[in-house]
């Protein structure tokens, strides 16, 4: 068993009463509520904002094998502006923080403390069975322009990186540990897969989100394949191997969510660490295979993460953050011509007078970094900033997605080809958000549960496109005019049976182009 240590990710939503947070701005999987109408973590509400596409398929191993071809975007050649919502110059790192491909994981140690068969489509709640244990992995790409990771969002200026996280939720039926409530492993995708640093929660430190030379750097722009799947190891062993190739640079990184790497799992009780290989949890991605406690529904999915970039003209109160071989200065208040709640430049956030983690444009953080591009806060979960952009008033939320297959005032759209498994298409599909969970006006009842946000200063959602580029049938997101738009945001449909904080449309055949 591994001991926690004073400093760590055993509580991904930066609450843990045992353990400091080393990276200010994770990005979380979002529970859905357990005891109430929203999931809180020590108290604090932690909602954030996923709009994503589940993948859906009948197929044997779509549920542990997924490879997935995309196009990073490509960035507008001006730097981002601050002039008013819905009129700037955006790059990517405003409007996502991370898009993510995700897959269930099995995790008996969590919610709900099931056995759990690796690849397996029993592990599926029924009427009469909560489900098995269950974890999940996000594959994150983190896009270039606002440095460092560890407390902002990016590798660089000029490139995308990208983690293999993993995640359980340590929480009876009755109550959850408030000092390891969700746990988190992280490390990055490396050329010779190693980690930077211990990527278990227990022991996570600045090494753990610091990119060396060996972390795969890819440019905007190019083509990748990445590859999710359920990997034989020495002795027969399994474990999560998250891969990407480069086809435009022929450079290739992984990493392998096992013991041997240094990845855990978390005693629900105690919450140390054992040594532990991820493995998917389903054989299929058939509808019934999802994770007990997570907002969306599912197991194989594309998703945007939204919701945490507010940019500023000014930003006031600067605070001295220090952990470990780690010091850096981040302001707290944000004013510009994005708050919503007042005039331009003069009001202060709905959230409440924290906007931390803010940083100004030319900030190197005592010379780490490139010079940030813009002067922002990152609204992210995390100690400084509890909850995520509750007003709707960020980047977000503003009609400055892509609105072109080439970048000019906005950057160009990610490109994604339908994703296989073991050659083959998934055959369905499912548009779904947990935006409404943010919601002051969402009720039990679903009422006032919608997109666009109801009351959002810039009455706008993104939502997803089938079209053909380049003679591909692509997935894009944002405000794209070129394809099938499926209602634009009335594509997500009304609230889920399940938990009325997520939307979701029927499931659908996949369509073409």
């Amino acid at each position: 068993m591994i001991s926690p240590a004073r400093s760590g990710e055993l509580d991904c939503n930066g609450q843990s009463r045992l353990q400091h947070s080393v990276k200010l701005t994770m990005l979380c999987a979002d529970p859905r509520p357990l005891f109430g109408e929203r999931f809180e973590d020590n108290g604090v509400y932690v909602g954030h904002d996923e709009p994503s596409i589940r993948m859906l398929s009948q197929r044997a191993g779509s549920g542990n094998d997924v490879t997935f071809t995309e196009r990073l975007p490509r960035e507008p050649g001006q730097l981002p502006t601050v002039h008013g919502p819905g009129r700037d110059v955006t790059h990517t790192f405003e409007l996502t923080a991370a898009p993510w491909f995700g897959m269930a994981l099995c995790d008996a140690n969590s919610f709900p403390q099931n056995p759990c068969r690796p690849r397996s489509d029993t592990n599926a709640p029924t009427a009469t069975f909560p489900g098995a244990g269950g974890g999940f992995t996000e594959m994150q790409f983190y896009p270039p322009g606002f440095a460092p990771i560890i407390d902002s969002g990016s590798c660089d200026n000029t490139h995308w990186c990208a983690a293999l996280l993993t995640f359980g939720l340590e929480c009876s039926a009755t109550a959850c540990n408030p000092n390891c409530t969700e746990p988190v492993n992280f490390a990055f995708i490396q050329r010779d897969g190693q980690p930077t640093g211990p990527p278990d929660p227990q022991r996570a430190n600045v090494a753990s989100f610091t990119p060396n030379r060996q972390t795969l750097r890819m440019n905007p722009g190019d083509w990748l394949r990445v590859h999710m799947f359920d990997a034989t190891l020495a002795g027969g062993a399994h474990a999560l191997e998250e891969h990407i190739d480069d086809l435009t640079t022929g450079r290739s990184g992984f990493m392998i969510a096992s013991a041997r790497n240094g990845f855990t799992h978390t005693d629900l009780r105690t919450c140390a660490g054992t040594p532990f290989n991820w493995q998917p949890e389903y054989s299929t991605a058939k509808p019934a295979n999802i994770v007990p406690w997570t907002a969306l529904e599912g197991s194989i999915f594309t998703q945007f993460e939204i919701g945490h970039f507010e940019p500023c003209r000014r930003i006031a109160d600067p605070i001295t953050i220090s952990f470990q071989s780690f010091t850096d200065t981040t302001w707290q208040t944000c004013t510009g011509p994005y708050e919503a709640s007042a005039s331009p430049d003069t009001s202060t956030n709905p959230e409440g007078a924290n906007n931390a983690p803010c940083y100004p444009r030319g900030d190197t953080h005592g010379g780490r970094t490139p010079p940030n591009m813009v002067t922002g806060c990152g609204v992210i979960i995390g100690p400084l900033s509890p909850s995520s952009d509750l007003d709707y008033d960020g980047t977000s939320y503003w009609p400055d997605w892509p609105s072109s297959v080439n970048p000019g005032r906005h950057p160009s759209p990610f490109l994604q080809l339908q994703p296989t498994s073991g050659g083959h298409a998934y055959t369905g599909i499912q548009f779904e958000t947990d935006a409404p969970a943010t919601e002051s006006s969402c009720q039990a009842s679903g009422t006032g549960c919608a997109v666009p946000p109801p009351g959002a200063p810039g009455n706008f959602y993104p939502y997803w496109t089938r079209a053909r580029v380049g003679g591909n049938c692509v997935w894009e997101f944002g405000q794209m005019p070129n394809g099938q738009t499926f209602g634009g945001p009335a594509q997500y449909g009304g609230p889920s049976a399940r938990f009325v904080g997520t939307l979701e449309s029927p499931i659908l055949t996949t369509p073409g182009c």
